[in-house]
């Protein structure tokens, strides 16, 4: 699993003209199942984020997670990152996980969210998508499991 996440005071995610998910603060995770990508792998990306401390505490150190600052997350799928871009111009996205696999690890993903104890949002699996956030920082990580 591939994550891009984004410490964000506000992020909205918008299908057809119709809001399918808003947050204030908390986090943006963009989210990409690979080929060969597991529940297991999932569960540890989810634990990782829900406790990775990149927000501020009293003294202006990044030592927060999103859980401590009782944020929430904007979860959002995104295939595009899995982009192959070692030759040529044009990106192949070949190592990403198929459709329906991809869908299900995608829902899963956001299940263990919630189930860390953080308010969910979501966008819409295979939608085109528009997104808006407000990055806080700006504070963007990319992880990987």
């Amino acid at each position: 699993m591939r994550a891009l996440i984004q410490r964000v005071s506000e992020a909205s995610v918008t299908v057809d003209g119709e809001v399918t998910g808003d947050i204030g603060p908390g986090l943006l995770v963009l989210i990409c199942a690979m080929q060969g990508d597991t529940e297991s792998q999932v569960d540890k990306l989810a634990a990782k984020i829900a406790k990775c401390r990149i927000f501020q505490d009293e003294a202006g150190k990044m030592n927060l997670s999103v859980k401590d600052i009782g944020g929430a997350v904007l979860v959002v799928s995104q295939f595009t990152l899995s982009a192959d871009t070692r030759s040529g111009n044009r990106p192949g996205f070949s190592s990403a996980a198929p459709s329906d696999e991809g869908a299900q690890l995608y829902e899963y993903f956001a299940d263990q969210m919630a189930e860390q104890g953080l308010p969910i949002a979501k966008g819409r699996f295979g939608a085109d998508m528009k997104v808006r956030l407000l990055n806080d920082g700006p504070v963007t990580i990319w992880m990987e499991v």
